[in-house]
């Protein structure tokens, strides 16, 4: 994995193999922050990052200028290469350990962008409950945007407050707006 642009850009991480990960791939997170970088200025946005996994997407928001960033992740060690890669890179990333349905129950914060990634196996029901969620607990400022990463083959257009999705590879942005 590597940074696409910013401040690391060009810079690999190599995250041990023992975690249980799918990081976004290159193509799909420089598509992703193509169409973001039309609609933010990455200096001024706070982003919280479910199912952070890896890290990917958070240390390209910090990597970017963000620095108001919450990766919340349920397994320990990738909350560990997280902070490690956070404090070799000097990225002010919050970890918060928890089931991300716990953590959306309970968070009562409004944040600007909201990534999630969970495992592609998810049913089309689980992903859009993080949706449901995120918009019943009123958690984007205005103009925010929920982004959940899913496979080609799942389909959650049907999940209230979609918007668009656009499609890199076998993977799949689904955008969602108040």
């Amino acid at each position: 994995m590597r940074i696409i642009s910013g401040k690391y850009k060009g810079k690999r991480l190599i995250a041990p193999k023992k975690l249980p990960v799918r990081p976004t791939t290159d193509m799909a997170k420089e598509g992703l922050f193509n169409i973001l970088n039309n609609t933010y200025s990455f200096n001024h946005v706070s982003v919280l990052d479910l199912f952070s996994g890896t890290g990917n997407i958070s240390y390209e928001f910090a990597s970017r200028g963000a620095s108001d960033i919450t990766a919340v992740d349920s397994h320990y060690a990738c909350l560990g290469y997280i902070k490690s890669v956070s404090k070799d890179l000097d990225f002010s990333i919050e970890t918060v350990k928890s089931d991300v349905y716990s953590y959306l129950e309970k968070v009562n914060r409004k944040v600007d962008i909201i990534f999630a990634d969970p495992p592609y196996d998810f049913s089309p029901e689980q992903f859009s409950r993080i949706a449901e969620l995120v918009f019943e607990k009123e958690l984007l400022n205005n103009g925010g945007v929920l982004i959940i990463e899913h496979s080609k083959y799942t389909s959650i257009e049907e999940t209230p407050n979609f918007s668009y999705s656009r499609k890199y590879g076998g993977s799949v942005f689904s955008f969602f707006e108040r």
